[in-house]
C-alpha cells in the first residue's frame, strides 16, 4: 500500500512539475554538460541528479554521467524507484553504445588495501604502478566523448564543455582527482575549444559515527590536497593519455588553479542546522548551479534588463587581496504546490466523500428491512407453504380404517379416548408420515445461508444505495432499534409463546367429551352420526395440529435464518473494519507528507482541500447524476473491489482521482492563488484578518529566504570576505517574483537575479556565497586535530611529499 500511495502521489507530483496541464516549461543547457563522479560514495548522487535535470532542461538526453568506481559492485546505482519516470537511466558499461550512464571499474585498486593506515597512499601508487587503469580510463572516456558528439544536435553551441566533478571530501578514490579530472580534460579538448572544470565536494557530517576521527582525518587530508590544487603556482605533469597501442602521452597543467571553481557543500548549513534531505538537496543544488552557469536564455529574458549570472565576474569577486582564490556554497529553497501532499489529501478525502455517501442512506422501518432479506412475512408465508403440505391434505385421513365401534358407545369419552378407539393411533401415524415428516425432510434441504446471501446480493444489485454498512448495521445485535437481527428474535420469541398455547390448547381440546362437539346427530342414525363425528373431529383436532406444525415449523426456518444473519454479520462487519482501517491509513499517509511539507507552505492543506474535494464531487454528481460515482465506469462495486484486496479498491479512487478529481478547475491555479486561498481557508471573507497577496508574498519571500540558508558551516566568518549572489527561478512575469525582485531593491549588499521559466507551478531560489577559504570551515577546523593525530601515529594519507602540501592552516 505505500508504494502504491508513493507510487500515485510522486507521479502526480512529477506530472505537476512538468505540468503540462498548467503549462510550465523547462530550461535548457546551452553547452554539452558531463557529470563525472570520481569514489564509490558519489555514485549515491546520480540517480536523484537525473532525475532532477529530467525535470528541469528538456535538453537532459544529452548529458552523461561519467562515475568512476572501486569495482563493479560499488559502481551500481540503485535503480527501479517507482516514484521516478519510465524513462529512466539508460545504464551501460564501457564498450556498450550511447549509455546516459557510463561507468570505469577501477576492479582491484582498493583490494588488499583495508587498512586505513595507508588506504588512500596505495590506491594513488596502484594507479600508476598498473597500466590497466590508466587504459580503461582513456577508452571509457574517448567513448563518452564520442557519445557527447553524437548528442551534439541538442545543444546551442558545441565551442565548449561544463565538466562538473563530484566527489565525496571522506572517499579514499579522490586521491586521484587530479589525475581523472586532468585526463578527462585534455581527452575533451580534442573535441571542444574550452573545457570548464568545476569541482564539487560534498560532506557528510551525519554518518561518521562509525569511522568516528578517520573520516574528518581522511576529509582534511584531501582538502589540504586541494588548497594545494587550487593555488595560482599549481602545476602538474604526468603521462596519463594511452594510446590504443600502449604509448603514453603527457598531461601538463601549467600553474594555476585547477578548477574554475570549487563548490563545498554538507548536509549542514550555516546554522550547524541539519538539512531537510541531507545530501539530496545537495544533488539539487549541483543541478542548479549548472543550470546557472550554462543555460540557454529565452527571448523574453534576452529582450529584459534582467540581472543575468556572469562566471567571470562572480568569480573575481571571490579573489582576496592576496591572490589566493575562495571556494563557494550554496544553498536552495523551494516555494510551489505541495503536490505529493495535495494528491494522498484528495485521495483520502475523496475516499470519506464516498464512504459517507455508503453511510447516508436513509433508515427504512423494520418491514423494509425484512423485505431486503427476504425474511418478512409473504416471504415467510411462501416458504411454509412449500414446506408444510397443504390442510386440504387432512381430507385424506376420513379414509383411515375405524375399529368398528358404535357411536353411542363413543359419545360419553374425550376426544382423546374416542380417537384411540376408533384408530388405534392410526391417526397419528398418518400425520407423522404425510405432514410431520414430509415438512422435516423439506426443511433439511432448505440451505438458508445461501438463499440469504443470494437475497441480499440480488437486492444491493437492484438498489446499489445499500451497502455493507447498512447490512451489517441491520443484522447487528447491539442495534436493537432498528435491526432486522433484532426483529427476527423477537418473532421467535413470540412463535415460542404461540406453540406453548397452541399446543395446551390441542391438549385442552382433546380432553372435550365427543357428545359436546358441535355437529349434527340423527336419531337412530348411528352410522351417519358416527361419519359427521369423524369428520368434525379431524376438523377440530388435526387442524390445530396442523397449525401446530406449521408454527413450529415457521420457527425452525427463522431460527436458521437467525444464525445466518449472524454469519452475515460477520461478513459484512469485516468489510465496515476494512474501511475504517483504509481510512486510518489513507488519513495517515496524507498528514504526514503535510507535516514533511515546510510548515508554512503545508499549511492548511488538509481542511482546504477537504473543501475543494467536496465541492468538486458534489459538482460531478450535479452533472452526472446522485450515483454517477457508483457506476461501472467509476467505482462500480465497493463490496467486490474490497472482497479482492485493499489496493484494488485504492487502485480504482486513484484512477478517478487522477481523471476526475486532480484534473477540475478548483486544481489548475497558480501556486500563488493556491496558496493565497489556503491560507485563508477558515478565514471569512469579510474577516480583516484574511491575508492580503502582499503579506502573503512577503511571507514567502521570507521562507525563501530562511529555507536557502548556505549548506556550509563557517567559523569566524565575517562580512568583510562573504560574497553572495542570489538567483531566483521561476516566471518573471508573475506577480510573486516581480515583488521578490523589487523588495529592499536600494538597499540590498548582494545581487538578485531571476532564470526564467514559464511556469505556475511554484518559484526556487538558489542561494550562491563564496570567498571562504579551508580553514573557515568549522569541518576543517575540528577535523585537523584528528588528521595531525593520525599522522603522528603513522597514518599515510597522500602520494606526493609532505613537504609538496600547502601547509596546515
Amino acid at each position: 500500500m505505500r508504494v502504491l500511495l508513493d507510487r500515485y502521489a510522486a507521479g502526480y507530483s512529477a506530472a505537476e512539475q512538468k505540468l503540462s496541464g498548467l503549462e510550465d516549461d523547462q530550461s535548457s543547457i546551452y553547452y554539452p554538460t558531463v557529470f563525472l563522479f570520481i569514489g564509490d560514495e558519489a555514485g549515491h548522487a546520480i540517480e536523484p541528479m537525473i532525475y532532477s535535470n529530467e525535470l528541469k532542461w528538456d535538453n537532459n538526453a544529452g548529458v552523461i554521467y561519467f562515475h568512476v568506481a572501486s569495482s563493479e559492485t560499488n559502481a551500481s546505482v540503485e535503480m527501479g524507484n517507482p516514484s521516478k519516470p519510465a524513462s529512466s537511466y539508460r545504464e551501460g558499461k564501457t564498450g556498450q553504445s550511447a549509455p546516459k550512464v557510463m561507468r570505469a571499474a577501477l576492479t582491484g585498486i582498493a583490494e588488499g588495501q583495508d587498512d586505513n593506515r595507508t588506504r588512500r597512499k596505495d590506491i594513488g601508487a596502484a594507479f600508476y604502478a598498473e597500466g590497466r587503469y590508466l587504459a580503461l580510463l582513456n577508452r571509457a572516456l574517448r567513448q563518452v566523448s564520442d557519445t557527447i558528439a553524437d548528442f551534439g544536435r541538442l545543444y546551442s553551441s558545441f565551442d565548449r564543455l561544463h565538466l562538473a566533478v563530484i566527489t565525496r571530501v571522506d572517499d579514499p578514490l579522490n586521491v586521484l582527482v587530479p589525475e581523472i579530472s586532468l585526463l578527462a580534460q585534455s581527452i575533451f579538448l580534442q573535441l571542444f575549444k574550452s573545457v570548464q572544470m568545476d569541482l564539487y565536494v560534498l560532506i557528510n557530517e551525519r554518518e561518521q559515527s562509525e569511522t568516528f576521527g578517520y573520516a574528518s582525518a581522511a576529509g582534511v587530508s584531501f582538502l589540504r590536497e586541494l588548497d594545494g590544487m587550487q593555488s595560482p603556482d599549481y602545476s602538474f605533469s604526468a603521462r596519463l593519455q594511452v594510446t590504443g597501442d600502449g604509448l603514453s602521452i603527457p598531461v601538463v597543467h601549467k600553474p594555476s588553479p585547477l578548477f574554475d571553481l570549487v563548490y563545498v557543500l554538507s548536509d549542514r548549513n550555516e546554522r550547524g542546522i541539519t538539512t531537510l534531505n541531507g545530501m539530496q538537496d545537495n544533488y539539487e543544488i549541483i543541478c542548479h548551479i549548472l543550470l546557472l552557469k550554462n543555460r540557454k536564455r529565452k527571448d523574453a529574458q534576452v529582450q529584459s534588463n534582467d540581472v543575468s549570472y556572469n562566471n567571470s565576474s562572480f568569480k573575481n569577486s571571490l579573489m582576496a587581496e592576496s591572490g589566493r582564490q575562495g571556494y563557494v556554497s550554496a544553498g536552495l529553497a523551494k516555494v510551489k504546490r505541495p503536490n505529493y501532499s495535495i494528491a494522498l489529501t484528495v485521495l483520502y478525502h475523496f475516499f470519506k466523500e464516498m464512504k459517507a455517501r455508503l453511510q447516508s442512506v436513509p433508515d427504512p422501518g423494520t418491514k423494509e428491512k425484512l423485505a431486503f432479506f427476504g425474511l418478512d412475512m409473504a416471504a415467510t408465508e411462501a416458504r411454509l407453504a412449500e414446506l408444510v403440505p397443504s390442510e386440504d391434505n387432512l381430507a385424506d385421513m376420513t379414509g383411515l380404517l375405524t375399529s368398528g365401534i358404535r357411536y353411542e358407545q363413543l359419545r360419553r369419552m374425550s376426544l382423546r379416548e374416542a380417537e384411540e378407539a376408533l384408530f388405534s393411533g392410526g391417526c397419528a401415524a398418518f400425520f407423522r408420515k404425510h405432514f410431520t415428516s414430509t415438512a422435516e425432510e423439506r426443511l433439511g434441504y432448505v440451505k438458508a445461508g445461501e438463499e440469504l446471501r443470494r437475497t441480499v446480493n440480488r437486492n444491493m444489485q437492484e438498489r446499489p444505495q445499500i451497502s455493507f454498512y447498512q447490512v451489517s448495521e441491520w443484522t447487528d445485535e447491539k442495534n436493537e432499534a432498528g435491526s432486522a437481527l433484532e426483529a427476527v428474535r423477537a418473532r421467535k420469541r413470540d412463535l415460542v409463546r404461540e406453540i406453548d398455547l397452541a399446543g395446551e390448547e390441542l391438549e385442552r381440546v382433546r380432553e372435550i367429551r365427543v357428545e359436546d362437539l358441535k355437529f349434527q346427530r340423527l336419531p337412530f342414525m348411528d352410522k351417519q352420526n358416527l361419519r359427521s363425528f369423524i369428520r368434525v373431529f379431524f376438523e377440530t383436532v388435526y387442524r390445530q395440529q396442523w397449525q401446530l406444525l406449521r408454527l413450529e415449523t415457521e420457527l425452525a426456518l427463522y431460527r436458521r435464518f437467525a444464525s445466518e444473519l449472524e454469519l452475515l454479520h460477520e461478513g459484512h462487519r469485516k468489510r465496515v473494519e476494512q474501511m475504517a482501517a483504509l481510512a486510518e491509513e489513507l488519513k495517515t499517509a496524507s498528514l504526514q507528507s503535510i507535516r514533511s511539507a515546510d510548515d508554512y507552505i503545508g499549511q492548511n492543506i488538509f481542511d482546504y482541500y477537504e473543501r475543494v474535494t467536496g465541492d468538486v464531487v458534489k459538482d460531478i454528481e450535479e452533472k452526472r447524476g446522485a450515483s454517477a460515482f457508483f457506476e461501472d465506469r467509476l467505482l462500480g462495486s465497493v463490496t467486490r473491489l474490497l472482497e479482492q484486496e485493499d489496493h484494488v479498491f485504492v487502485e480504482r479512487l486513484i484512477d478517478i482521482c487522477r481523471k476526475h478529481i486532480l484534473t477540475a478547475e478548483p486544481f489548475a491555479q497558480t501556486f500563488e492563488e493556491e496558496l493565497l486561498l489556503r491560507a485563508n481557508v477558515s478565514v471569512a471573507y469579510s474577516n480583516r484578518k484574511a491575508l492580503s497577496r502582499d503579506e502573503l508574498f512577503h511571507l514567502l519571500y521570507r521562507t525563501l529566504e530562511d529555507n536557502a540558508a548556505i549548506h556550509i558551516r563557517l567559523l569566524d566568518y565575517t562580512h568583510e570576505h562573504r560574497y553572495e549572489e542570489k538567483y531566483l527561478f521561476g516566471d518573471r512575469e508573475s506577480e510573486f517574483i516581480r515583488y521578490a525582485l523589487g523588495v529592499d531593491e536600494t538597499t540590498r549588499i548582494y545581487k538578485l537575479g531571476c532564470v526564467h521559466e514559464k511556469r505556475s507551478s511554484g518559484v526556487e531560489k538558489l542561494n550562491i556565497m563564496g570567498g571562504f577559504h579551508l580553514e573557515d570551515l568549522m569541518y576543517y577546523r575540528n577535523g585537523k586535530v584528528y588528521y595531525e593525530t593520525y599522522l603522528q601515529n603513522g597514518y599515510e594519507f597522500h602520494t606526493i611529499h609532505p613537504s609538496l602540501l600547502p601547509e596546515l592552516r
